[in-house]
């Protein structure tokens, strides 16, 4: 074993704990590793910078722009408002699965969540169903669809672009697509079944600005001439009838339900000083610092008359206006991620407060404007009609509430879908490699005014544009020193004297269980090099192997942290760590039994 070897052992070691504890985000470990390589000359420094040319990651930025085309013109939201008028539980969740599983072939998988999520939960919301036993097979749904086409999934084209820099044929766009559609098939199959049984009711969501479910960060302001003064703050919390009285701010305030209690966390006083919550008499200007459920909430701010933070008398807007309450959420590529409420000035970018803040089984101590936001975090949000259909135009939030969604743009519709027809059929015929059919697609969309320039530049998700880039310089690095054949003769070698299909089945259940920690594309490059020299040391073709890593990277089900779907229903839906596994994990078993007995029939070695 030469130094440059165990320079790139130790590179790939980093870059594995890096990506599982998840200390930075994958963006930028990625280019760490890019600069680690090139500055210990592991890599020249045009390979190091290779992966901004490569045709992966210029096709997934393009794909990007086509995919906002679709969502823009609301043609999307077109589709998905058939959801709404489907009144049986069961065929709202066929026809749901089928329909974000046949858009994922072609659209952005989360691109096509963002938009059918709120449409979903509105239609389970109508029909009195509870979106608990919906929203997880939504996400498994776009996942296995986006397997059945090259374009369906960034890691299919990272997989593709890594076989040809290694000097191997890359796959044609529907390559995918007879083993793809088998695996679509009975992933439907299974999630009929299952949701029924593995997934938790969690109940039926309210039509009205009372029914936010889970449990909320908010923080309360006690005002001049509020009952709460000079009490101890462990009193607010003691649960007391409250007397209906006439013309009274308590008069809506019903009795504490005797589920879950609102929990004070901090009482936050004058300069940003935090007073012990058990036993702090309450003064004017106090902020609170709660947990809880909404409606508790409520209950105890309007018996106490206090109120939320107005932070800016200008955001009132037009006093006249209609003031509505909103869940919000957080979509993968939002520019919101990785920055606080107040460092992105929220309440002025999208005229808005917000009132509360969601995390998913996170337990968060610390004012609610101060916390960096991430992928799936949901914000109660106070706002007017015409913020809210600001709020519903950007591609970075997701408007989870049951109200009309953006209506659709015929031509621009029409426009968008045929130019995305266009490129497919390009790519497919060999008229144009994928890359530039993308490319000219894009363009398209920008000539034809479906889209402004600006709104193409913001519609691609650049943390993914940078992973890629990033990550596929470790490729380079792993086969010239030899990194890769001596993890896949000291990892895998030892079961190589099974035979290819023994071989590769490990191949797929290694991805799989790496694509659970960490990013699905980081997985990819880490195990394609390996693949590929699994299969010489067997005297085979790679292609089978390539193919498994493509499948396992592109699906993952047994944990909410996954896949950037399966973060996105994670707060919606309420769930819990626990149920992903329960009913996710016999899903990858599945996949895996299957790849393992049909990748050889489609793909012989």
């Amino acid at each position: 074993m030469g130094m440059d070897l165990w320079l790139t052992l130790a590179v790939l070691a980093g870059a594995v704990y890096l990506f599982v504890t998840e200390k930075l985000p994958a963006d930028v470990v990625a280019l760490l590793v890019l600069a680690s390589l090139m500055v210990l000359g592991l890599v020249s420094p045009g390979e190091a910078l290779s992966g901004f040319s490569s045709q992966a990651t210029i096709t997934v930025a393009a794909m990007f722009v086509l995919s906002a085309g679709l969502q823009r013109s609301g043609a999307l939201q077109g589709l998905g408002e058939l959801l709404s008028r489907i009144r049986s539980g069961w065929l709202l969740a066929l026809v749901m699965m089928s329909l974000i599983a046949l858009v994922s072939g072609f659209v952005n998988n989360t691109a096509a969540l963002a938009v059918l999520l709120p449409l979903v939960l509105a239609a389970t919301a109508a029909n009195r169903l509870p979106a608990s036993k919906f929203l997880i097979p939504l996400s498994y749904a776009a996942q296995f669809g986006g397997v059945c086409t090259l374009i369906g999934t960034s890691t299919n084209l990272l997989v593709h672009s890594l076989a040809q820099q290694s000097g191997r044929e890359g796959f044609g766009l529907f390559e995918f697509a007879p083993l793809g559609i088998i695996f679509v098939g009975v992933g439907l199959v299974y999630l009929m079944l299952a949701r029924r049984f593995l997934l938790p009711d969690l109940g039926v969501a309210e039509l009205d600005t009372e029914g936010h479910g889970g449990l909320y960060l908010t923080e309360l302001v006690v005002p001049e001439k509020s009952p709460a003064i000079g009490k101890q703050a462990r009193e607010l919390l003691q649960r007391e009838k409250i007397e209906k009285k006439p013309d009274d701010d308590t008069t809506a305030a019903p009795p504490a339900p005797s589920g879950p209690t609102v929990v004070l966390l901090d009482v936050i006083r004058r300069g940003g000083r935090t007073a012990p919550a058990s036993r702090t008499e309450l003064q004017p200007g106090d902020r609170l610092l709660l947990r809880g459920e909404w409606k508790q909430i409520e209950t105890l701010r309007k018996r106490f008359k206090l109120r939320h933070d107005r932070v800016a008398a200008d955001l009132e807007g037009d006093a006249d206006a209609e003031r509505l309450h909103a869940e919000v959420m957080v979509a993968p590529g939002s520019p919101l991620i990785g920055h606080s409420i107040a460092g992105m000035r929220l309440g002025h970018l999208y005229r808005m407060r917000v009132h509360g803040f969601q995390r998913q089984r996170a337990l968060l101590r610390r004012p609610i404007d101060h916390i960096p936001l991430t992928v799936g975090d949901i914000l109660l949000v106070d706002a007017s009609e015409s913020s809210l259909d600001g709020l519903r135009n950007d591609p970075g939030l997701v408007v989870l509430d049951e109200r009309p969604q953006v209506r659709v743009d015929w031509r621009n519709a029409i426009i968008s879908t045929l130019v995305l027809l266009s490129v497919v059929g390009a790519a497919a015929t060999g008229w144009l490699p994928i890359v530039g059919a993308a490319i000219l697609g894009s363009i398209a969309l920008v000539v034809l005014r479906c889209l402004q320039p600006d709104e193409a530049y913001q519609a691609v998700d650049w943390r993914v544009v940078m992973l890629l880039a990033g990550v596929l310089p470790m490729g380079i690095a792993l086969e010239r020193s030899g990194g890769a054949a001596w993890v896949a003769q000291n990892g895998i070698g030892m079961i190589s004297d099974w035979g290819p299909v023994v071989t590769l089945s490990v191949v797929y259940l290694l991805t799989a269980i790496m694509t659970e920690v960490m990013s699905n594309n980081a997985a990819a490059v880490l195990l394609v090099p390996v693949a590929i020299a699994a299969a010489e040391s067997l005297g085979v073709d790679a292609k089978p192997f390539l193919v498994a890593v493509a499948f396992a990277a592109s699906t993952s089900f047994a944990t909410p942290v996954g896949y950037q779907t399966n973060a996105m229903v994670y707060a919606a839906g309420g769930y819990r760590f626990a149920d992903f596994l329960r009913i996710g994990l016999p899903l990858n078993l599945i996949f895996w039994i299957m790849a393992t007995a049909l990748i050889p029939r489609f793909f012989p070695f």
